[in-house]
């Protein structure tokens, strides 16, 4: 047993071991040592590849292990206790990694092993390692006077702690609303899952009892997006919808910390000589530039507008119809609704009525015998435990953080090989932050000097539709692609087969790391994949033809809308981090109604912006980088059109994705990994045709 549990280097985390208290211990001492490491390492006379970079990758491994399992912790199991110490430890933490590319020494050492004759006799990976690390080290303040590094260190920090707030904010917010009635009559219109999930989850905080239900509704997305979609009570739709609009306002209002972020970052991108932030972060992205970025997104707004405009017509034209009343503008709790009500009369398909054939467990198991079969792997599950559930270990289980956590390990068909293990914990709890996200919590290495290969280990979580009473958790189709949407990442992490662990992975350009995540979502849609998952949770019988005929044929609907929303929230993204001069400490309404002035239609209300409550840009790294989901959803319409033809369960096609894609991490260029795959350049109007916005 570990003394340090939150350093060690293992598969099998020792979870309930990992307390503040010992996070304080650990993360201090982590930090010792990488000093004294990268101490070591700028005292080297006579450089080699092994005592400069591969010394400086390791340096830092511990801490970063450590500072993950602590934060992971924070995602998924929140208390006051796990908020205090990571406040406390963060300045520490930050100081740290800014010293090390702020080190003259160390950057003196590395320049010199990079121009020295061996780096020419090392892989290609190796060399590609040095370019980047050194460009890290440039993009992250190497270059600075001694002065502008004390301010870089002092941003560095303070950025650190802004998005740390800004997090708390947000899950606190969404935590403090809810909504208890115990009027039956007031959820007319509400599917039978949404009933259960609210009845079930009154009864868990002490609200009504068996004989006399009661039925809670939170800002939870599982809570919220039943009633704005199938609500009859505009009365109860409206409150939903002003909730959750309102939850970062007041108490937990966060504009001002978005404003100081904003400003920090793009006092830090012009400290290292860029025009903005999103120029800084997209520098070595496939996009280049924040203005390609923009540009790219812009041109898909053109393309899209006016199907997207023809779209909301329909659905005001519908209620305006349906309502005999005149609607010349429409309220925005009722969007959802009345486009559901469209949908089922224009295609006869409820959404809902695809949900018993999507039992989380069945899902699972289809989805890994869909990818087993493609990349040559197979899957194991492993018996767990936790010590918060009154748990004890035993020589065969796992522990984990919560008792529904699940534990899988992979192995290759071929060699026999463990290549990665992972943590699976898919539902709702008030002390996990919302979305669903996938994360590496130990990068592996393939075989190397007759060493054996080191596993990975990851985790996917997210917050699905839970299981209600004598039912098992049975999920939305959507949720079903979320599921296989961090299946990707994941089996991205997992795959890599690459021996630098810092290229290694889901650690590529941020506008491909989605490429993997998204082209899964294909499989939820292709009628021979769904007979592997969707079965009915009592008949075991597949998806009927006249039903599954009907989801096909409705899958475009509303297509232009959803893009237009993803649009929306990369436009907002990337105008804030290019031009922040325009917008920083203005009021965020007037900046959001502006900016997207053409990506809405007019309503009755405009709410606050969601710009409050946009976790992905302000605490989950997502800044200037959100139009990477349409970036990649460009390559990955693209790459599918080769499975499409060749076959979707074609082993030879998806070993090539494995080999050319999944296996490769940032060992090269992500235009020359996609190259190796489809051997040409990607087609940008693939998207556009799959979703029937272009011919």
């Amino acid at each position: 047993m570990s003394e340090h549990p939150f350093l060690e280097d293992t598969l099998n985390i020792e979870w309930s071991r990992l307390t503040p208290e010992q996070a304080k211990t650990d993360i201090r001492l982590a930090i010792e040592e990488a000093k004294a490491a990268v101490e070591a390492i700028c005292q080297v006379q006579e450089p080699t590849y092994d005592n400069t970079f591969a010394a400086l990758e390791e340096s830092g491994a511990a801490l970063m292990r450590g500072w993950q399992r602590l934060n992971h912790l924070r995602s998924v199991m929140d208390a006051p206790e796990l908020r205090e110490v990571i406040n406390e430890l963060m300045p520490e933490v930050v100081i740290y990694s800014s010293s090390v590319t702020l080190n003259p020494q160390l950057y003196a050492v590395l320049n010199k092993a990079a121009g020295m004759p061996w780096v020419e006799t090392l892989s290609g990976v190796r060399q590609r390692f040095i370019r980047e690390t050194l460009a890290d080290f440039r993009e992250n303040g190497a270059d600075l006077s001694d002065a502008d590094k004390v301010r870089y260190t002092e941003i560095s920090t303070k950025l650190a702690q802004l998005s740390q707030q800004f997090g708390e904010k947000a899950l606190d917010a969404t935590n403090a609303w809810e909504y208890v009635t115990a009027d039956e009559a007031e959820l007319a219109g509400l599917p039978a899952s949404a009933l259960a999930n609210a009845r079930q989850d009154a009864l868990s905080k002490g609200y009504g009892s068996e004989d006399a239900p009661q039925w809670r509704f939170t800002l939870q997305a599982t809570s919220v997006q039943p009633v704005l979609t199938f609500a009859d009570s505009e009365p109860l739709r409206s409150r939903v919808w002003l909730a959750f609009n309102e939850r970062c306002t007041g108490e937990y209002d966060t504009q001002a910390i978005i404003h100081e972020i904003l400003t920090l970052r793009a006092e830090k991108a012009a400290m290292l000589g860029y025009k903005s932030c999103s120029d800084y972060v997209t520098s070595r992205r496939m996009a280049g530039s924040g203005q390609t970025a923009l540009d790219f997104s812009d041109d898909l707004h053109d393309k899209v507008v006016e199907a997207f405009r023809a779209e909301q017509e329909a659905i005001r034209s519908f209620a305006e119809e349906k309502t005999g009343a005149s609607i010349p503008v429409m309220k925005p709790w009722d969007v959802g609704y009345w486009s559901e009500k469209l949908r089922k009369e224009r295609y006869d398909f409820d959404s809902e009525d695809l949900r018993p054939y999507f039992p989380m467990q069945n899902v699972l198991d289809g989805m890994f015998a869909i990818y087993a079969g493609l990349y040559g792997i197979n899957f194991r599950q492993r018996t767990t435990w936790c010590a918060a559930d009154g748990g004890a270990p035993t020589d065969d289980a796992v522990e984990v953080w919560h008792p529904e956590v699940l534990f899988y390990e992979v192995y290759d068909d071929e060699s026999g090989e463990h290549l990665g293990s992972f943590y699976a914990d898919w539902y709702p709890r008030d002390s996990k932050r919302a979305g669903a996200w996938m994360d590496c919590l130990r990068c592996g290495l393939p075989p190397m000097n007759g060493a054996k290969r080191e596993p990975h280990l990851a985790l996917m979580c997210g917050n699905m539709s839970k299981p209600t009473e004598g039912k098992p958790a049975l999920l939305s189709h959507y949720e079903v692609e979320t599921v296989f949407h961090e299946f990707g990442h994941l089996l991205h992490q997992i795959l890599s087969d690459v021996e630098v662990r810092s290229l290694a992975g889901c650690n590529v350009a941020w506008d491909f790391v989605e490429l993997p995540s998204q082209i899964n979502e294909n499989w939820t849609w292709e009628r021979e994949a769904m007979d592997q998952y969707a079965r009915h949770w009592q008949t075991g019988a597949c998806i009927p033809a006249e039903l599954k005929d009907k989801m096909l044929a409705a899958r475009n609907y509303g297509a232009a809308s959803f893009f237009m929303r993803q649009l929306s929230f990369g436009k907002l993204d990337l105008e804030l981090h290019l031009h922040t001069e325009r917008y920083v400490n203005r009021d965020i309404e007037e900046v959001d109604r502006e900016i997207l002035a053409d990506y809405r239609v007019p309503m009755t209300e405009t709410g606050y912006s969601m710009l409050r409550g946009f976790s992905h840009i302000f605490d989950g790294g997502y800044e200037s980088g959100y139009y990477s989901y349409k970036w990649a959803e460009m390559l990955e319409a693209d790459a599918f059109s080769r499975f499409a033809a060749e076959g979707i369960f074609n082993p030879a096609t998806g070993r090539d994705f494995r080999r050319c894609i999944l296996s490769q991490g940032n060992s090269r260029p992500a235009a020359e990994l996609y190259r190796d795959f489809m051997l040409r350049d990607p087609d940008p109007a693939a998207m556009l045709r799959r979703c029937g916005i272009a011919k």
